[in-house]
């Protein structure tokens, strides 16, 4: 356990100084955030922030992951660096995508950016990359576990497949929308990962606890910029990486279910575009005033910080839910 502190420590570090260094860079790029004009006014002022910061985390856990494995693979325990690569792939993969989105919008001022579908397209490919090591290759097999009645389930591959797929893709976007004031989506999947990485302690996975502490500690650094008031946002870059972090630690700990729990915020921002889309479609009214769901608070009077705390505050209590009922 003490390996995997260090671990932790050492991220925190990493990120941080690469904040530090990637930081002026952005600014000096004018790689700023474009706020809409139909969003909250409060978030005009917040015009002219450096984004894409997603970038520090993909290059700090790529370089902290590669480290491990070499650790690793020198100490002849390659079957860890076999675990931890695909886990390393789909991140780096999913922030790619989402940095692609991002350059073309900010810096080659293409306003709408990777076109949807090729995002979809993207995103599909490494999802299916993913689901297909897990069982061609670590041959993990496709069952799944069922929280409270602490069971797994053995579900036909045919079956499996498109459902891991759909919780990729379903997990990538979620955050993607959680992503919307200082520090919201950082915070709540922090929150998140640590979650998994204690499950990861408790059935003794190696890849899921050395992975996840390594973006623990970049995420921890990442956030003393991305506070409020943010001295950058992830952007794109940031909150598909995330997501793609999310959903891959729950595939191999064979725990997607557990998701639903444990990021129930992601969720809620998820079902309150879909609500308020479906709903003003068929009476031309809205429901909330604004989503994804945390605009409707700020338009509310929430502060942002009050926000972030009692979302955070929420999932931290789902986590130790969900860590009581595996």
């Amino acid at each position: 356990m003490n390996f995997q502190i260090k671990i932790l420590l050492v991220s925190f570090a990493v990120a941080f100084v690469l904040g530090l260094i990637i930081l002026p860079i952005l600014k000096k790029l004018k790689v700023s955030q474009q706020e809409r004009a139909e969003g909250p006014k409060s978030h005009l002022s917040k015009k002219g922030t450096p984004t894409m910061g997603g970038i520090i985390s993909i290059i700090a856990i790529t370089v902290l992951s590669i480290g491990v494995m070499m650790y690793y693979y020198l100490d002849a325990q390659i079957d860890v660096v076999k675990r931890i690569a695909p886990l390393l792939i789909a991140t780096v993969g999913f922030g790619l995508i989402g940095f692609i989105d991002d350059f073309k919008k900010m810096v080659l001022k293409n306003t709408e950016g990777l076109k949807p579908s090729y995002k979809m397209i993207g995103l599909l490919i490494i999802s299916i990359c993913f689901v297909l090591y897990l069982l061609r290759v670590l041959n993990i097999g496709s069952d799944i576990y069922i929280p409270i009645i602490k069971t797994y389930v053995n579900i036909p591959v045919w079956i499996y497949i498109p459902f891991a797929i759909v919780v990729m893709l379903a997990t990538t976007n979620a955050v993607n929308l959680t992503d919307g004031i200082d520090g919201l989506a950082t915070s709540v999947t922090t929150i998140i990962i640590a979650c998994l990485t204690v499950i990861g302690v408790i059935l003794d996975v190696k890849e899921i606890i050395l992975f996840g502490a390594i973006v623990c500690g970049c995420n921890l650094a990442f956030l003393i910029f991305n506070l409020h008031p943010a001295k950058v946002f992830m952007g794109d870059t940031g909150s598909l990486m995330l997501g793609g972090v999310i959903a891959g630690m729950a595939l191999v700990l064979k725990m997607p279910l557990l998701l639903l729990l444990i990021a129930l915020i992601p969720v809620l921002e998820t079902l309150s575009v879909m609500i308020q889309v479906t709903y003003y479609k068929k009476t031309g009214k809205r429901i909330f005033k604004m989503t994804p769901i945390h605009h409707h608070f700020e338009l509310s009077g929430w502060s942002e910080n009050k926000i972030v705390t009692v979302f955070s505050l929420i999932t931290l209590i789902l986590c130790v839910v969900g860590l009581n009922i595996i």
